[in-house]
């Protein structure tokens, strides 16, 4: 027997998907997250899918360890190294601000003034030397790095993404005098972006400590355990690397969980011929957001993580905000009810698990308003029930009370509330891009998800509503979904009248000789490589670049000027005249593509009847009094038939809320098919 095993360890929740290659079985399991050592609760879930480690294939792996690590500033204590007159880059920022009301904000940088280090030397733009590298200032800093009890050292020298030589001998002289982890910029972005490219450098050194040292116990306790095969980690790209990397790539791994979801609602998308969607991902923590368009997931190649720390590297863009399930709700100073963006997390939970939390949360709100069932609790295994009557307490002394509320108005309050968050989330996201929310579809998941999809769902007149077969662990899905994926950037910074076809050419044969190693430095069976070629190009005089992808890895330099109007013309409906072209930067992606994991694995064969899914029904509050609905299994659906709201319909990974004016189906490879009914 060989099994595969998705596992992706959320902010509330560690989920797994476990697959027999060879039957197609699939067990799934959900535990909760333990934030002191994550890896115990992914031992945790896998051992309760009872598959032996030894006849594990493969453990593809999303977290939010380094996410958490800078939000929380828990990463490694670091130092930056830079060029004599740039020690303060860090903390340049954006013209922008932390609040919406005033122009003051205090910035956090990663990495303290002083532990950042200036060094002589200087290389210019066209990557020649004006000052050579004083190598007698790198011992006195070697002992500042000592007595700062320093963990890892960045090195970003200016315009070292067109000539790396001073970095490098930066690097080995520093390895002679100490043992530091030592990350050079010039091996994270080749991109001239001062700003960012010391941001992502220092994010990279701030995290790899901390995922080396997690992938490798991790790595230990599986062995001992009986697996041999390789862990792979979930990048915020949409790709997979081993675990070999992940301390090199260590900031790859930011919002990989996300990323993960929305590889699975994309492969989705295709099975069910879906161009248009949004995916809404509501976990325990945070709810998450991508528009899909035409098939694909919006790529950016920067992301701002906090406020001014940026990290420049491609992702695909995915808009988070507080508003799970744990998020709490809270009255402020303006006696306005706000929901999240703090939560209870696993430890100690929401009010009703009777932890100690006095704060309500949003999964208090739906227990009072009878949306879940108190003995039906994702991720204990039947270890906890739901206290009712300590959340309406709490709801009513925290919210219902100041507000003046009834505890079902206060609860319905709390509900409306963060499903207005969410819904702004999406506006942002579509209307405010152009996008017209009515053509697109919803993929909802998540432990949460389902129980607000119905209402967001008709507030945002989008077309209907797909909740996929386990959407409680489909992050995890993702991962087993994922190929292995590595991309490299290289500014080049010329006109194309003065470019030869001979340094694009080199540049991209360099990356591909790149990816080709770490694809086998990471020990996966691959059925083929594929390679994705792009320039980063613009007029001269132009500040902002466009994407043009390559249509061939052979090109000649009329070719690419021809794609590049191409795609100019197709953005901003026509061209410029007697204009030169620039090319700023060449883009690579190799991808070693993976056997898929086929949506047909969740097909059900046999035949269901209505009668065997009713479980029964009970009250439930909707809008401003209780009706009884019904109560179905999930599992137990009749394919294709219609079950109209209000209904409630249960899995052991979350819960699915039929509004009253609302169907749902099951089709025939599992999903739950929402719509708004008419007449």
């Amino acid at each position: 027997m060989a099994y595969l095993i998705g596992v992706d360890i959320g902010g509330t929740f560690t989920d797994v998907i476990c697959r027999d290659e060879e039957t197609g079985e699939v067990v799934i399991t959900k535990v909760a997250t333990t934030p002191a050592d994550p890896s115990l609760g992914l031992l945790k879930a896998v051992k309760l899918t009872e598959k032996p480690l030894e006849e594990i294939a493969l453990i593809v792996h999303g977290t939010t360890i380094a996410t958490n690590a800078v939000i929380q500033r828990k990463g490694a204590r670091c130092a930056l190294i830079t060029t004599k007159g740039f020690r303060d880059v860090l903390e340049l920022g954006y013209r922008d601000r932390l609040r919406n009301y005033g122009v003051t904000g205090t910035q956090n940088p990663i990495i303290p003034r002083e532990l950042r280090f200036e060094v002589t030397e200087r290389i210019l733009a066209d990557g020649s030397e004006l000052k050579p590298l004083d190598e007698g200032e790198l011992g006195e800093i070697a002992k500042k790095l000592k007595f700062f009890e320093v963990e890892a050292v960045s090195v970003c020298l200016l315009h070292s993404y067109i000539n790396d030589s001073h970095e490098k001998r930066v690097k080995a002289v520093l390895e002679g005098l100490g043992n530091w982890p030592i990350v050079l910029s010039s091996e994270v972005m080749r991109e001239y972006y001062e700003f960012e490219r010391t941001s992502t450098t220092v994010l990279t050194t701030y995290l790899r400590p901390l995922m080396t040292g997690y992938a490798g116990a991790l790595s230990k306790r599986l062995l001992e355990g009986g697996y041999k095969g390789e862990v792979l980690y979930m990048q915020s790209n949409g790709g997979v690397l081993g675990s070999s990397l992940v301390g090199e790539y260590a900031a790859h791994t930011i919002r990989s969980g996300p990323a993960a979801g929305i590889i699975a609602a994309t492969a989705l998308m295709g099975r069910l011929e879906i161009k248009d969607a949004i995916s809404a991902d509501m976990g325990g923590t945070s709810f998450d957001v991508c528009l899909i368009s035409d098939g694909k997931p919006r790529m950016v190649e920067e992301s701002l993580l906090d406020f001014r720390v940026p990290l420049r590297t491609p992702m695909i863009e995915v808009h988070t905000i507080g508003a799970g399930g744990g998020s709490i709700a809270w009255i402020d100073r303006s006696n306005i009810l706000r929901v999240g963006p703090q939560s209870a997390g696993s430890d100690p939970g929401p009010v009703c698990y009777g932890r100690g939390n006095t704060e309500p949360t949003v999964t208090d709100a739906n227990l009072v308003l009878g949306r879940i069932d108190p003995g039906h609790v994702i991720g204990t295994a039947g270890e906890i029930s739901l206290d009712r009557d300590r959340a309406e307490k709490y709801i009513m002394e925290r919210i219902g009370q100041p507000l003046g509320l009834s505890k079902e108005q206060a609860a319905l309050a709390i509900i409306r509330v963060v499903n207005a968050n969410i819904e702004g989330r999406i506006r942002l996201i579509s209307i405010e891009r152009g996008y017209d929310p009515r053509r697109f579809a919803m993929i909802a998941y998540g432990g949460a998800g389902p129980l607000h999809a119905g209402a967001i769902m008709k507030h945002m007149s989008l077309q209907r509503c797909v909740i996929p077969p386990w959407p409680g662990v489909f992050c995890a899905v993702g991962c087993a979904m994922a190929d292995i994926r590595h991309d490299f950037v290289q500014t080049v910074d010329k006109g194309m009248d003065d470019l030869s076809v001979s340094v694009v050419d080199g540049i991209v044969s360099e990356h591909q000789k790149r990816g080709a190693e770490l694809l086998e430095q990471e020990r996966v069976s691959l059925i083929q490589t594929n390679i994705h070629v792009e320039a980063d190009m613009m007029y001269a005089g132009q500040r902002h670049a466009i994407t043009v992808p390559f249509r061939s890895l052979t090109p000649d330099m009329e070719k690419i000027k021809q794609w590049f109007y191409d795609r100019y013309t197709y953005i901003y409906g026509g061209l410029l005249t007697n204009v030169p072209i620039h090319l700023l930067n060449i883009r690579t992606t190799v991808m070693g593509v993976r056997q898929k994991l086929e949506w047909e694995f969740l097909e059900r064969g046999r035949e269901k009847f209505r009668s065997q899914a009713v479980k029964g029904s009970r009250q439930v509050f909707f809008e401003d009094s209780w009706t009884t609905a019904t109560v179905y299994d999930r599992l137990s659906l009749p394919l294709g038939e219609q079950i109209n709201g209000p209904a409630i319909i249960e899995q052991r990974d979350t819960t699915t809320l039929v509004p009253p004016d609302m169907v749902a189906a099951a089709d025939n490879l599992g999903n739950l098919i929402l719509e708004v009914r008419h007449g």
